[in-house]
């Protein structure tokens, strides 16, 4: 679906508009009703944009990143928006979410942490195309599942969100075995330095959800 430019450019007028009231915005409920209005045109835009704003701790510049939570569908609507998008002064407008280096100690899903050091992983090469199995613990339900959420924290944080939706041909999710090692199974911190070791093999292609 081609994006709707007059969308597009409403939603960046607004946020010229609005956006020195957001990031200077004492009032918890005045700036969660701004970023609400945001994702709202967002959602008219294309139902999978997503939004964030983090602070570049070299420049102290915001960051606003616009992504599509993993749906390969709309990453033509996310490159129109950002192409689309006008110089803010001290805003960044950046697509998709990028590697983390540190990557976060841990990361927090409603009222649970999660380390990186629980999960593993296994991954395999088949004409082209990288197929990668998470193995977790607490993998009742893949709907709403924190632990889930969790990961794909982290799985965007260690691949990027581009590569993880262009180049992952299958993610599938299975139950951590007692001991991952007699399985074969690597930390997920080692995720990076193995995917890169056979990013040149890999062809561009989408995500499909087991």
């Amino acid at each position: 679906m081609i994006p709707n430019l007059e969308k597009i450019t409403a939603f960046w007028c607004d946020v010229v508009n609005t956006i020195d009231g957001l990031l200077e915005e004492t009032d918890e409920q005045s700036a969660h009703g701004l970023l609400s209005q945001y994702e709202h045109q967002l959602k008219g835009i294309d139902d999978n944009l997503t939004f964030h704003f983090e602070r570049n701790e070299e420049d102290d510049r915001i960051e606003m990143v616009i992504g599509c939570d993993g749906y390969t569908q709309s990453i033509a609507a996310v490159l129109s928006l950002v192409d689309a998008a006008p110089m803010i002064d001290g805003v960044q407008v950046i697509a998709f979410n990028g590697r983390l280096d540190p990557m976060p100690a841990l990361i927090r899903v409603g009222d649970d942490e999660y380390a990186l050091d629980q999960f593993w992983f296994s991954q395999r090469l088949d004409g082209g195309e990288y197929h990668l199995s998470v193995f977790l613990e607490g993998l009742d339900d893949m709907d709403g599942n924190p632990v889930v959420e969790a990961v794909m924290v982290y799985l965007d944080a260690l691949l990027g969100e581009f590569d993880l939706m262009t180049r992952v041909a299958t993610l599938s999710w299975y139950d951590k075995p007692v001991d991952p090692i007699d399985f074969g199974l690597l930390p997920l911190a080692a995720l990076r330095d193995s995917f890169e070791g056979l990013r040149k093999q890999v062809r561009l292609i989408g995500v499909t959800l087991h």
